[in-house]
């Protein structure tokens, strides 16, 4: 049994690879385990990595480093590539105030934190930290232990350490601190559903079907081009013309010609329909079925964009209407439906609502390629040169006034930056960034699993020691601080001075902190979406802030 007891305890690349999987293993199958309805989840694999150093089980130090590392990239690119299609448009409308809230819980976060460090006497390293784990923010503590090692030169177990004691209690701190707001404002769940409805009635930008009938006489005779000039920066796609002088349909082109009492068929958005009314005529309540007639050479299909060669590329510039007789009315990309124009650039993994006859879109096909089978192959070459570039840009050192060591984005920043970049604008360099849901989720999985899991191991030895001998009780008493004082600020704040809607506000303070169990609660709260908007809406640019503030705390501080 000498090799067995060699295998766990010894050294070596099989020995380490072995502690590996089976923290990684344990840690998982504990995260399943539900108290009080809340699962730290994959969390549980930093306490079973913990509990093994404490055991002797050791990893040969450059291999922990090397997995610690290479899983916090995995994870964060994983992460940027997840949420860069929509990370500059979460500025848009209400996203400005929810992201300038949770911009606002990072500094505060910061600030107490910084309060603390002056007035405990705890190390800095400890307390970034901590002020990682009140937060439960991992990218954050993997952006800290960087920056330290790369100014110390040596590691610190002690970052990890104090991550690990303030995790659980930073979990349960921000549920509780979205209770206490909903119990402070005397929120009403059906109430706030209620409006919530009424307001997204108002301002639905979803892609409307809507039937309007030919009655201004300044279109008559002028040609559907005509119309999308006159209507210039509203958004509309012209579907299917209604001939009143033939009783036929026919796909809707440019050069179509209006005529009086001809019927339209438009896809557009709320805030257009009053616009078009106004221009074209009268609205008309006409079944959609209608504008397929029995018989009808026309038919509606979707396709999907996997030529790598159309990727990037104008609904203008592919000029398909004219080339093929069909017209794009809806696009559908990650879960959202939008309304088709010229100027829309086409990514890979897009789907295309069209409409046309079954040999001009077939004849279409071919340029689209619409192979299913095509999106389940993984672009190596994007993921790749865009880990490279990451750790490229993350190891620039940027010079800061007043500041003696130049600040860098580091091994979590820079992957992340790059592939909120790629995801968002790498058509425009013939860079697929798409990835299926299942493979970005294997590969975000993946990294945090191995990372989580070497952090464990590397503040194992101590810990215990650490918590019961060292104060270590303490360092939860200020996780519990740094969680909760920031986001009760920021919770009144959002709904007593900018109103915001308690659900949405929920949604905001889990995706300021990062935390999906606290995103879990929220969403468990009412069957609408709102939390789970308002979580996606602050998630990018908070990761992001994270990663950054932790790196300049040390760098600040230290």
């Amino acid at each position: 049994m000498n090799w067995f007891q060699e295998l766990l305890f010894g050294s070596g690349v099989g020995h380490s690879l072995m502690i590996l999987a089976l923290t990684i293993m344990l840690g998982i199958l504990l995260g399943r385990v539900k108290i009080a309805g809340i699962s730290l989840g994959a969390t549980f694999i930093l306490f079973v990595g913990i509990l093994f150093g404490e055991l002797g089980m050791k990893v040969d130090r450059s291999l922990l480093h090397f997995f610690q590392e290479f899983g916090l990239i995995l994870f964060v690119f994983s992460i940027g590539l997840q949420v860069g299609p929509s990370f500059f448009s979460n500025f848009k409308k209400g996203g400005r105030t929810l992201n300038l809230l949770a911009t606002l819980n990072v500094a505060l976060a910061v600030v107490v934190t910084t309060v603390i460090y002056f007035l405990s006497g705890v190390p800095l390293q400890t307390m970034v930290g901590i002020m990682s784990g009140a937060i439960t923010n991992t990218p954050g503590l993997g952006a800290a232990q960087q920056a330290y090692s790369e100014i110390v030169g040596v590691d610190d177990p002690s970052i990890g350490m104090g991550y690990a004691v303030a995790y659980p209690l930073g979990v349960v701190g921000i549920i509780l601190s979205i209770i206490l707001i909903r119990w402070i404002g005397r929120v009403n769940i059906k109430e706030e559903e209620a409006k919530l409805e009424e307001e997204r009635s108002e301002e639905e930008l979803s892609a409307i079907p809507i039937s309007l009938q030919v009655t201004n006489p300044a279109l008559f005779g002028h040609t559907v081009k005509s119309l999308t000039e006159l209507l210039h920066g509203r958004k509309f796609v012209v579907s299917r013309i209604w001939k009143k002088a033939t009783d036929e349909i026919h796909i809707a082109t440019i050069d179509t010609v209006l005529s009086e009492g001809d019927r339209i068929f438009v896809i557009t958005e709320q805030p257009h329909i009053d616009a078009l009314i106004v221009t074209v005529g009268r609205k008309l309540h006409i079944d959609r079925k209608r504008w397929i007639l029995e018989g009808s050479k026309y038919v509606s299909r979707k396709l999907v964009v996997t030529n790598r060669e159309i990727n990037g590329r104008t609904l203008k510039n592919l000029n398909l209407r004219a080339l093929y007789g069909v017209n794009v009315t809806r696009i559908y990309r990650a879960g959202v439906e939008i309304v088709a124009s010229p100027n829309f650039a086409l990514q890979y993994g897009d789907r295309l609502n069209v409409v046309g006859s079954d040999a001009a879109i077939d004849s279409m096909e071919k340029i689209i390629g619409n192979s299913v089978k095509r999106l389940n192959e993984p672009n190596l070459v994007t993921i790749f040169l865009g880990i490279a570039l990451g750790i490229l840009v993350g190891s620039i050192p940027i010079m800061f006034p007043g500041i003696p060591q130049p600040v860098k984005l580091g091994l979590a920043g820079g992957p992340l930056v790059v592939a909120i970049l790629i995801a968002r604008f790498g058509y425009k360099l013939k860079l697929v960034a798409y990835t299926t849901t299942s493979a970005n989720l294997i590969l975000r999985e993946m990294g945090i699993s191995i990372f989580l899991a070497c952090v464990g191991l590397n503040a194992g030895n101590g810990f215990v020691d650490t918590l019961v001998n060292n104060g270590g009780f303490v360092w939860v008493g200020y996780g519990l601080l740094i969680t909760l004082i920031p986001l009760l600020v920021v919770g009144l704040l959002g709904r007593f001075v900018f109103k915001l809607n308690y659900l949405q506000l929920s949604g905001m303070m889990a995706g300021a902190t990062t935390d999906p169990p606290a995103l879990a609660y929220a969403n468990s709260l009412s069957d609408s979406d709102a939390a789970a908007v308002g979580y996606a809406t602050v998630y990018p640019l908070t990761m992001f802030l994270r990663v950054l503030a932790a790196q300049l705390v040390i760098i600040f501080l230290l």
